[in-house]
């Protein structure tokens, strides 16, 4: 094969040492010369190692997206402004079985990387990884407040209090105030209903029944902890969306086009500008965001048969939040929204979050598109699948149902035709 990239360098990462192989012109024609040696991955190590590479006149340097360790070494070899770095996925540079060793691996990868063999992954400019690092950890305090709240419903459930059985939520005003008086040893359910405000008053004798349980000391222990908790998270997460308000603000304009999709509010326009860059060009058409998000069906083809594959890996962060946003779109009156309603009573009832994976890989298209072309999103409307394309064709057709069921029908004209929707 031809040699791409002639002065290459592969690394294998680990947490506490790398092993880089540099492949080299050798002085016969078609020679290539190998050296391999092995760094410690303090900083002090990995920019020795970037100035040894820079000294020896690599120019590409290929390894493994590795967990998180390969972004020290990543900036080691990006510091020196003369090599090229390409961070590659793991799964696409598997060796021979039974040729495993770290040495052997750097190896593999520098042959790979000079044949041009490897595809680099996407690196997004700093300040975009500043703001995902802070999306990212918000969204794990969300959910770890939300386990919050379970553990604390649980506590509430073993002592027979049923107050999330009557209010909506547990944290709501009134279901708050009813929690901190028992901790602090109100025990009289009528006297804890009473605490109800405003729609809450009007289930005043529910609430009495579901405050009247085995309240103990014990119980109050752990909900004072669970709470205290909850409002931690909570307090942290106010400042995570400040933080978060400060990093998005370069990129308030993509922001901006990205709400005007059905489903997406000013959190998810974020994650998607976090995960993605914003930058469409690295993408050379939806399908490729697809693809990489983890949206598009793999391919699974053998003998000429093709079999069920299911979705592909890919961005977990990016491909969760859109279809979320498939279903917040469910009950609005918009064509993604039409799309999941029609693909749910195509596919049933159990095929409910197969309708949600399509429609969330429509809505992707359409980020990809407003991205792409700067452009607020435009509504074709909730009945853009009933629109007829060919009335003919489909007066036809649902004639020919009906005589498949049996029937023998006459169409008769009225007058005057309804109006058809704009196309």
């Amino acid at each position: 094969m031809d040699i791409i990239h002639p002065h290459v360098a592969g690394i294998d990462v680990h947490k506490k040492q790398i092993s880089v192989a540099v492949r080299l012109p050798g002085q016969m024609p078609g020679e290539r010369q190998q050296t391999v040696r092995t760094f410690r991955t303090f900083w002090r190590a990995l920019r020795q190692m970037a100035d040894w590479l820079a000294e020896l006149g690599v120019t590409d340097v290929a390894m493994e997206a590795t967990r998180i360790y390969w972004w020290p070494v990543y900036f080691a070899l990006t510091a020196t402004g003369s090599i090229q770095v390409c961070v590659a996925n793991a799964a696409h540079m598997k060796n021979v079985p039974g040729r495993k060793t770290d040495v052997k691996d750097a190896q593999w990868i520098a042959q790979l990387h000079e044949h041009g063999l490897l595809q680099p992954s996407l690196i997004v400019p700093r300040e975009v990884r500043a703001l995902r690092d802070r999306t990212r950890y918000r969204k794990k305090l969300i959910e770890e407040r939300t386990r919050e709240q379970q553990r604390l419903a649980k506590v509430l459930e073993t002592a027979g209090i049923k107050i999330d059985s009557v209010a909506s939520t547990l944290m709501s005003k009134s279901g708050r105030l009813m929690m901190e008086a028992l901790i602090a040893g109100e025990r009289d359910p009528e006297r804890l209903a009473d605490l109800a405000q405003g729609v809450m008053r009007r289930k005043l004798d529910e609430l009495a029944m579901a405050c009247d349980g085995q309240f103990t000391d014990q119980h109050a222990e752990m909900c004072r902890l669970h709470l205290a908790a909850y409002d931690h998270l909570t307090t942290s997460i106010a400042e995570l969306d400040v933080l978060v308000e400060r990093h998005a603000a370069p990129f308030a304009a993509l922001i901006a086009r990205l709400v005007t999709i059905p489903g997406i509010g000013t959190r998810t326009a974020q994650v998607i500008i976090a995960e993605t860059g914003g930058d469409m060009s690295r993408f050379p058409t939806p399908g490729h965001l697809a693809a990489w998000c983890g949206l598009a069906p793999a391919n699974r083809e053998s003998a000429g048969k093709r079999m069920r594959a299911g979705s592909r890996k890919g961005n977990v962060h990016l491909s969760s939040i859109m279809v979320e946003v498939a279903w917040a779109t469910a009950r609005t009156k918009t064509r993604p929204g039409a799309r999941l309603r029609r693909l749910i009573r195509r596919f049933g009832e159990d095929g409910k979050k197969k309708a949600a994976v399509a429609v969330a890989h429509t809505l992707l298209r359409i980020v990809w598109a407003v991205l792409k072309h700067d452009t607020d999103y435009r509504e074709d409307g909730a009945d853009y699948y009933d629109r007829p394309v060919d009335p003919a064709r489909q007066t036809s057709r649902h004639i020919s149902a009906l005589h498949r069921l049996g029937y023998d029908v006459t169409l008769v004209p009225i007058s005057p035709p309804p109006e058809q929707p704009a196309a």
